[in-house]
């Protein structure tokens, strides 16, 4: 008999880049409340042993008896882990460092890639519109098992001189995972962030992006914004920080794009 997969209605979107401080939390942070803000119901997996979309979403450490560790380890079901944010629709299930030792712990168990799948499949996912995982910055067995639970990655583009040479190691990652796990995978887009126009290289690595990847580049750039670097400091999204900053304006738009391909 085949497993039962999550219904149509809630889609999982795994956030992903190996590498670090390219924006894949700040985006987890503020699409998640962009999506909640137009009235679709986000649950934020944190899968980042870092924590850091826990603590920007206000989520203290002491708050987190409950963690995405017990997600993958324990026999606790989503309602359990979910945590209620201060954002209206938007739940998260937080992190901690405990996370780091995943990959020694799920090294002698046959299912370690398939360990979020099964808890997400386990689960009625009728609650949420859209699943959004924040995987850790590097491509290892939790990275893997967020995308073996998705249907779709979205992978944040730093416009800097190297950041179409990063993307051949997860392209391959992805590869695999389709080829020995989940065929369905698929790239929901590639997000250009830290863009500054006014920069000649940001405007190139622009270009060559769009060039090379095509439809796979989201519309919607995410620039260069002091206020998205402050908003976490204060646990709050940009939509609430600073509503009418440019960094939040994008990831309305951002929320605009993946909600316009619902139908």
């Amino acid at each position: 008999m085949p497993e039962d997969k999550p219904g149509p209605s809630c889609r999982i979107i795994a956030i992903t880049n190996q590498k670090g401080g390219v924006g894949k939390t700040t985006t987890a942070i503020n699409l998640g409340a962009a999506l909640a803000k137009a009235g679709r119901r986000v649950l934020l997996i944190d899968l980042d042993p870092q924590g850091n979309a826990s603590t920007g979403l206000g989520i203290e450490v002491s708050l987190r008896a409950i963690t995405s560790y017990d997600l993958l380890f324990g026999d606790v079901g989503l309602s359990t882990a979910a945590i209620q944010t201060t954002i209206g629709n938007l739940s998260v299930i937080p992190a901690t460092i405990d996370l780091a030792s995943a990959d020694i712990a799920l090294a002698a168990d046959d299912r370690r890639s398939y360990r979020l799948r099964d808890a997400l499949r386990s689960a009625p996912l009728t609650d949420y519109d859209y699943i959004l995982i924040d995987c850790p910055p590097s491509l290892n067995i939790l990275t893997v098992n967020a995308m073996v639970a998705a249907d779709s990655v979205i992978v944040p583009l730093q416009s800097e001189f190297f950041a179409l040479e990063g993307l051949s190691q997860l392209m391959l990652t992805l590869r695999e995972v389709r080829q020995s796990a989940n065929p369905d995978l698929r790239i929901e887009g590639i997000a250009l962030t830290m863009v500054d126009r006014r920069n000649n290289l940001s405007r190139q690595v622009e270009s060559d992006a769009r060039e090379n990847l095509g439809d796979l580049v989201f519309n919607t750039v995410i620039p260069r914004n002091v206020r998205l670097s402050e908003a976490p400091s204060h646990a709050l999204s940009i939509l609430d920080y600073e509503p009418a900053s440019s960094g939040s304006e994008a990831y309305r738009a951002l929320a605009a794009e993946l909600l316009a391909r619902e139908t």
